[in-house]
């Protein structure tokens, strides 16, 4: 016999400010946060532009996790000290390394907060958390790993509880990166799914999530906000930066999760939708391969088009989206989307918010190699 999975407590942090009133109220606005990134220097760049507030300093990473941990932990009232476990997605934070090469070989302070493995192991520090720790990689799933892991370990009754983050914020080196290759939007707009979709944008993002077994969080009071009812991973090894043209692992992490939770379709999907020509196309096929004849009638929609691409941070973020929408009852919409493409022919909730009965939701975010994660949130 397996443990229920509940989630307890969560923190957040967008371009639109930190805690969930500010994240929440962009996005389910349909806003964006996109602009000329000012923290470095962008010349010679096909693209500038950013999900970043309007500062001219690169913030750390370090601080971003602890505050959006603060946040979960607080909200969970969770106690310090217990067998609880840490997990992390996350790359690091490249400002080490920049801040290395560019003083002419002087040591960089502060590479410890910078190492994913030393990340993980200062959160469990902080909130004096003695169980497992883990620090995941894995590109833009590493966070939703994270998650799902944490699930797995709980419902494996190997910890009560488990702490999962998960972050990135904009900074040089990933902004040459994914400029070089041509793949940010050169006019500052990312849009989903629409047919004037020109590349993607990255985005500040960072999310911290309580994850307990619901009966561990029975005996100690804490108020259940959703269950985590299904979590799936899967790998097609298609390309090394191009999806699968039918998003076969995509397919296979939602129908692992979906089985797991004992059904077969959902009320909302948050998509991965990154705004890139081949992404959205996949995912569309992918979707109407998970869902038959009744793809048409699930509200779809990508809210990245108001947060950025958060790499490594899109899952923990885009979950705690998709659980408020559980909890409001209200659809987060596309932002950026201007005119339909016959090719992406799903509900994607173009700009505005609905209103519908949520009852389960999915999350779903795929990586660089094929790998692809999905979570299914339903209400308690």
């Amino acid at each position: 016999m397996t443990a229920d999975v509940v989630v307890t407590g969560y923190g957040v942090r967008t371009a639109f400010g930190s805690g969930p009133e500010a994240a929440t109220g962009g996005v389910f606005a349909g806003r964006t946060s996109f602009r000329r990134v000012r923290r470095f220097d962008t010349t010679g760049f096909r693209s500038g532009f950013a999900a970043v507030p309007d500062d001219t300093e690169t913030p750390a990473l370090s601080g971003a996790l602890r505050e959006v941990a603060d946040a979960a932990v607080g909200m969970a009232d969770l106690p310090a000290g217990g067998e609880t476990a840490v997990l992390l997605g996350t790359a690091g934070d490249f400002t080490a390394v920049t801040r290395f090469w560019r003083s002419g070989g002087e040591d960089a302070d502060g590479v410890a907060d910078t190492v994913p493995a030393a990340l993980a192991e200062s959160l469990a520090t902080r909130f004096g958390a003695r169980g497992p720790k883990y620090a995941f990689t894995n590109a833009c799933v590493a966070s939703a790993t994270a998650i799902a892991t944490g699930c797995a370990l709980i419902a494996d009754g190997r910890v009560d509880s488990a702490i999962c983050a998960g972050g990135y914020l904009v900074e040089v080196e990933n902004q040459a990166k994914f400029d070089s290759g041509w793949a940010l939007a050169k006019d500052g707009t990312l849009r989903p799914f629409s047919a004037g979709r020109s590349g993607l944008l990255l985005g500040d993002g960072a999310a911290a999530v309580v994850l307990e077994s619901a009966d561990a969080a029975h005996r100690r009071g804490a108020p259940a906000l959703a269950r985590v009812s299904g979590w799936g991973m899967a790998s097609d090894a298609h390309h090394v930066a191009r999806p699968h043209p039918e998003a076969r692992g995509l397919v296979a992490a939602s129908r692992l999760a979906l089985r797991r939770a004992g059904a077969r379709y959902v009320d909302y999907v948050n998509a991965h939708g990154t705004g890139t020509k081949h992404n959205d196309i996949a995912e569309t096929r992918g979707f109407h391969e998970l869902f038959g004849p009744a793809a048409a009638a699930v509200p779809i929609s990508s809210t990245k088009g108001s947060t950025g691409h958060l790499l490594e941070g899109s899952g923990a973020v885009e979950f705690v989206i998709a659980l408020t929408a559980l909890r409001s009852g209200i659809v987060p919409p596309t932002a950026g989307f201007t005119e339909p493409d016959p090719a992406c022919d799903l509900d994607y909730v173009p700009n505005e918010a609905r209103e519908a009965p949520l009852r389960r939701v999915l999350s779903v975010n795929a990586a660089f190699g094929g790998a692809n994660t999905a979570l299914v949130l339903e209400q308690v």
